[in-house]
């Protein structure tokens, strides 16, 4: 598929993401009255819309290997994109991100994401963001929440994958949570800071349930770690040829 050809289908699929927004901006005003269970229901909507728009323009697929049990806990995932921030409410219930505060400052998107209650920090705010992470996080436990955490801290290149920051697996080992890692290669289709999409299938793959009572955040920390890289190690990116 030549470059112009790539470039004309994911500006449709940009427009077709942007106009989604504008239809739901009158909505959000409402939507903030609901009880939790029922925002989750109404702004899932559009993150189907979006992965499945993402598919119908750009040829973006999936396969999702594993599931999340219920209840609550820790969500570990390596971050290439944005794709799985749109796909991970529709395979986890009401997750909590724990995002940069400057995201809830994007327009329409922005007020969506703080219905969901996220554990918006401050990310130079170094030991005081952690604080909030392991005190926000606490209660988002306690109410049956995954809470989701992307260790890098940032989005990463596909075939390559930074240390994995503490914070997940101490907020985890702190409250006797179970941690769930996973492992993905959405770079490979929406790479970041980049604006083509690729058609391709990506590999979400959900892995077994940690648990870490008893555990310390470092031991736990290295088993994740250890896990995703493995499992990233068997995904590489297809031939993206044009």
């Amino acid at each position: 598929m030549s470059t112009i050809t790539l470039a004309l289908r994911s500006a449709l699929f940009a427009v077709g993401f942007w106009v989604s927004l504008l239809i739901y901006l009158p909505i959000l005003p409402v939507v903030q009255f609901l009880p939790m269970h029922q925002r989750f229901l109404i702004l899932r909507g559009w993150n189907w819309m979006a992965v499945h728009w993402l598919r119908l323009t750009c040829g973006v697929r999936w396969t999702v290997e594993g599931t999340v049990p219920e209840g609550g806990g820790v969500i570990i995932a390596n971050h290439q994109s944005t794709w799985e921030t749109l796909f991970l409410p529709l395979v986890v219930r009401g997750p909590v991100f724990v995002l940069k505060r400057e995201l809830l400052r994007v327009p329409v998107f922005g007020w969506g994401l703080a219905l969901a209650r996220p554990i918006a920090i401050d990310r130079a705010a170094g030991r005081d963001a952690l604080k909030q992470i392991l005190s926000q996080g606490r209660e988002r436990i306690a109410e049956g929440r995954w809470v989701v955490i992307f260790p890098e801290g940032t989005r990463t290149a596909p075939g390559r994958i930074e240390k994995f920051k503490p914070g997940g697996a101490m907020l985890a080992t702190q409250n006797g949570a179970r941690v769930v890692p996973i492992a993905h290669n959405a770079g490979c289709a929406w790479p970041r800071k980049g604006f083509i999409k690729r058609p391709m299938t990506i590999t979400f793959r959900i892995g077994p349930v940690i648990e870490t009572e008893g555990r310390g955040a470092s031991e736990v920390n290295a088993e994740v770690e250890a896990w995703v890289r493995a499992q990233l190690a068997t995904m590489p990116c297809p031939d993206q040829g044009a």
